[in-house]
Parts: structure tokens; C-alpha cells; sequence
């Protein structure tokens, strides 16, 4: 089986400097491997080529057989790594929380521990008859939640 740790040190050493980052990386008990890359900008088609028969020379299939499938993470795909949180500060996200409940909002920051969410909910304030609708900001940490996707507004 190919060694993971040995392809994620080559796959970073290639992105160093390309402004692409490595999202997920999975090698199946098949041999097939699947990369997912992204980049602050856009990920293009034929990087992935590039990036494909590179770790082709690298990793002789002489030595053993794989099956390849290098692309981009998807932009409606869930967040898996810091830089794609980064990429999206300021952007419409939604959450699904470990409970169940799905919350969108305007994604405001994230660090290593943690990413804060400013959502419009009603809120009833004291002695008043209507609810009104109030900026919350939520904070979560990344083992608070089940997903977080990027909202196409269309």
C-alpha cells in the first residue's frame, strides 16, 4: 500500500509557493487515491494534470499499481481544512451543528480553535409584544459541528 505520510510530504512540497494547499488526502485499502486541492482563487484544470503526473513519476506504479484522482475540493464541498474558513470570511456560510440544527450566516473570523458566525435571528426583547431581528455573533469550535459549506447566492 502506498505510505500516506511519504505522499502528503511529496504533494506539499509541490504546492509550496502556488498559492494551492492540500485539502484531504485518502488511500483506500484498493490503492486508490484520491487528492483534493484548493487555492484562494480558483483551481484550475490543468494544474491538476500537472500535479497528477508529477506524483505519477514519484510514485512508480512499477513498484506498485494505484489508481490517481487528483481535483479540486468543490466549491459546495464542506470546509476541511483552516485556509478554506480564511478564504471565506466575509462569505454566506451554513452550519450543521452536531445536533442537527443547520444555522447560515456571515462567516466573521477563524483561527486554529475556533470560527465565529454573525447570524440574523428574532429575538424578543424584555416587555416588548413583537420579536425583532437582532446580529448575533456564534462561535464554535471545529468539533462543534458536523459540516460547514460555502452558500451559492445565485
Amino acid at each position: 500500500m502506498i505510505d500516506k505520510s511519504a505522499m502528503k510530504s511529496f504533494i506539499d512540497k509541490e504546492l509550496e509557493g502556488t498559492g494551492y494547499y492540500l485539502v484531504d488526502l485518502r488511500i483506500n485499502e484498493n490503492n486508490e487515491i484520491k487528492v483534493e486541492v484548493d487555492s484562494d482563487e480558483n483551481v484550475d484544470i490543468d494544474f491538476c494534470i500537472a500535479l497528477t503526473r508529477k506524483i505519477e513519476e514519484a510514485f512508480s506504479r512499477d513498484d506498485e499499481d494505484y489508481d490517481l484522482e487528483v481535483g479540486s475540493s468543490g466549491l459546495t464541498s464542506p470546509f476541511k481544512v483552516l485556509r478554506q474558513y480564511e478564504k471565506h470570511i466575509g462569505d454566506e456560510v451554513e452550519v450543521i451543528e452536531k445536533g442537527g440544527r443547520k444555522r447560515k450566516g456571515i462567516l466573521k473570523s477563524a483561527d486554529p480553535e475556533r470560527f465565529v458566525i454573525e447570524v440574523q435571528e428574532k429575538v424578543r426583547p424584555e416587555g416588548a409584544k413583537r420579536p425583532v431581528l437582532q446580529s448575533l455573533d456564534i462561535e464554535y469550535g471545529y468539533g462543534d459541528v458536523k459540516q460547514v459549506t460555502y452558500v451559492l447566492d445565485f
